[in-house]
C-alpha cells in the first residue's frame, strides 16, 4: 500500500509521492529560542520524528531539516530584560532546547540551520522579489505585495478581501495593502542588524524559513510541516515568498499537528496553564511524554488532562512489565522458532502497523495493534510453573517485535526493570503506599508459603490485591508489581 498523507493545502489525503524518487525534502518549523520549551511545542518534534523514521522504513532516504529562530522580537524583548545580548540569549536557549531533545531519544536531524547563518540567503530572496515585483522598499522596509501574487490564501483558504477588512491586521499608512508582510525590518536603536542594499535592517519572520528551506533544500519540497497554528500567516507567507522569487510549486504536501487541550482548555499564558516540556519530563519521565504524544492523532486536540495521564502511564506499565518478563524468559533455552500461533499473530500485528502507519500515520491504531501481541504473550508466558523452551522462544520473537515498534517510533527503548520500578513507585505514590512496606508484606508471604502455612499466604495475596499489588510466584521466589 501506498503512503497517504492528509494534504492541509487540498483538506484531504493524498498519495505520496516525492519529487525525486527514493528521496525525501522536508522541512518542519523549529522554535523561537528565547525561552524553555512547552509541552505544546514537542508535540512536533515528537510526531514529525516517527514520520521521518517511517519514511526511512519504507525505503526513503530522507533530508530532515528542523531550523533555530534566532532573530526575532521575543529574543530582542529577553535580552533586555535580562541585560545580555540576543545572541547570549538565542545560543543559551538552543542548548536548553538541545538538552530536552535529547532527553527524548529523538533521531537527530539531518540539519539544525540558524536564522543567523542565512543572511546572505536572506537578503537574495529579497532582492530577487523586488526584481519581479512581487515586493516593495518603504524608508529601509521591504514588504510583499500580496496582490502581486496570485493564489495568496491558498493554503489557509483565506480570502484576501476578508483579510484586509478584518480589524487584527496592524495598519501601516506605509504598506500598500493591509495584509502586505514586512520581509525586511529597518533597524531600530539597540536592536541586532545586518548590512543590506536598503540599510541596516534584520529580516522578517517568514522570509527566514523561505531562506533556509532553498538553501538547504532547493526551490521545491516534499513535505513541510508545523503547529496548526502556523498555517496562517507563516506557512501561507512561506508560500507567496517562495513561490513569488522562484515560480515553481513550494511544497508538494503540508502536515499540520494539532494543538494540546489541558482539561477542555487551551494552554495559555492568560490560563497559567503554560507548562515547560522539561518541568514535565522531571515530574515524569520522556517516555511518558513521548508516548502521550503518539497516543492522539497528530490531527486531532491532545487532551493532556490527569485522566489522560493515568491511562497513559497505565498502558506503558504494562508494555514494559511485558518487555520485563520476556527478557527473563529469553534467557531461558529456546525452541528455534516461536509456536505458529504467536508467529502468526505477529505478522498480522506488523502488517496491521505498516496499513496505519501508511495510512496518514495512525498512531492510536498502531498502539492498538501493539496491545493486542502483549494480551497474546501474557496469555501464552506469564503463567505458572518454569520457563519452557516453547515460553522462551515466545519472548525472544515477542522482544524483537516490540523493538521493531520502537524503531521508529522512538519508544520502549528504557531498561524494563529499571523503568518498572520508576512506573511503580509512581503508581506506589498515587496510592499513598511505601515499597519498603510492600516488600515485608511479599516477604511475610513468602514465608507462610516455606512454612506451608497456606491459609495465611492466601490471607496476604488477599490483602495485597486489595492495595493493589499484583504477585508473580517462581521457583525463584515472589515478585510484584503494582497492577496495571
Amino acid at each position: 500500500m501506498a503512503i497517504q498523507i492528509h494534504n492541509s493545502q487540498t483538506q484531504k489525503k493524498e498519495e505520496f509521492v516525492p519529487l525525486t524518487p527514493g528521496e525525501v525534502k522536508m522541512y518542519v518549523c523549529g522554535p523561537t529560542v528565547y525561552d524553555l520549551l512547552h509541552v505544546g511545542n514537542f508535540r512536533g518534534p515528537i510526531f514529525f520524528n516517527l514520520v521521518r523514521n517511517w519514511l526511512e522504513h519504507r525505503g526513503f532516504k530522507v533530508q530532515f531539516v528542523y531550523n533555530y529562530t534566532d532573530v526575532d522580537d521575543k529574543i530582542i524583548n529577553r535580552a533586555k530584560d535580562d541585560k545580555v545580548s540576543a545572541t547570549e540569549i538565542s545560543e543559551r536557549y538552543i542548548q536548553e532546547f538541545e538538552k530536552d531533545f535529547n532527553a527524548l531519544k529523538l533521531k537527530k536531524h539531518s540539519h539544525n540551520p540558524k536564522v543567523t547563518e542565512f543572511m546572505p540567503e536572506i537578503i537574495a530572496l529579497v532582492e530577487q522579489l523586488l526584481t519581479n515585483g512581487k515586493a516593495y522598499e518603504v524608508e529601509g522596509d521591504v514588504y510583499f505585495n500580496v496582490h502581486a501574487q496570485p493564489g495568496y490564501g491558498k493554503l489557509s483558504h483565506k480570502n484576501l478581501e476578508d483579510l484586509e477588512s478584518g480589524v487584527r491586521i496592524e495598519v501601516d499608512a506605509r504598506k500598500k495593502h493591509a495584509a502586505d508582510f514586512a520581509l525586511w525590518k529597518k533597524a531600530k536603536p539597540g536592536e541586532p542588524f545586518w548590512p543590506s542594499p536598503w540599510g541596516e535592517g534584520r529580516p522578517g519572520w517568514h522570509i527566514e524559513c523561505s531562506a533556509m528551506v532553498r538553501g538547504l533544500l532547493g526551490d521545491s519540497i516534499d513535505i513541510h510541516g508545523g503547529g496548526l497554528d502556523l498555517i496562517f500567516p507563516h506557512h501561507e507567507n512561506e508560500i507567496a515568498q517562495s513561490e513569488g522569487a522562484t515560480g515553481k510549486p513550494f511544497v508538494r504536501y503540508w502536515m499540520h499537528n494539532n494543538m494540546l487541550n489541558f482539561g477542555s482548555q487551551k494552554m495559555s499564558k492568560s490560563l497559567g496553564n503554560v507548562r515547560t516540556a522539561r518541568s514535565f519530563m522531571q515530574e515524569y519521565h520522556p517516555e511518558i511524554f513521548k508516548y502521550l504524544m503518539l497516543s492522539a492523532h497528530y490531527r486531532s486536540i491532545l487532551d493532556f488532562s490527569p485522566e489522560q495521564l493515568e491511562h497513559v502511564i497505565a498502558n506503558l506499565a504494562r508494555i514494559y512489565s511485558a518487555l520485563a518478563l520476556a527478557e527473563k524468559a529469553a534467557k531461558a533455552p529456546a525452541d528455534a522458532v516461536a509456536p505458529a500461533d504467536f508467529t502468526k499473530a505477529v505478522n498480522e500485528a506488523k502488517a496491521g502497523i505498516e496499513a496505519s502507519l501508511d495510512d496518514d500515520f495512525n498512531t492510536p491504531e498502531m498502539l492498538a495493534r501493539l496491545f493486542e501481541v502483549i494480551r497474546l504473550f501474557n496469555n501464552l508466558v506469564r503463567t505458572p510453573g518454569p520457563v519452557t523452551p516453547k515460553k522462551a522462544a515466545i519472548a525472544k520473537a515477542f522482544l524483537e517485535f516490540v523493538h521493531w515498534v520502537g524503531g521508529f517510533s522512538s519508544l520502549f527503548i528504557e531498561t524494563p526493570d529499571k523503568f518498572l520500578t520508576f512506573l511503580d513507585d509512581m503508581l506506589l505514590k498515587k496510592k499513598n503506599l511505601k515499597r519498603e512496606d510492600i516488600d515485608r508484606l511479599v516477604q511475610e508471604r513468602s514465608q507462610a508459603r516455606a512454612a506451608k502455612d497456606f491459609a495465611k499466604s492466601d490471607e496476604m495475596r488477599a490483602q495485597l490485591t486489595q492495595l493493589g499489588i499484583a504477585v508473580q510466584d517462581s521457583a525463584q521466589g515472589s515478585e510484584w508489581e503494582v497492577s496495571k
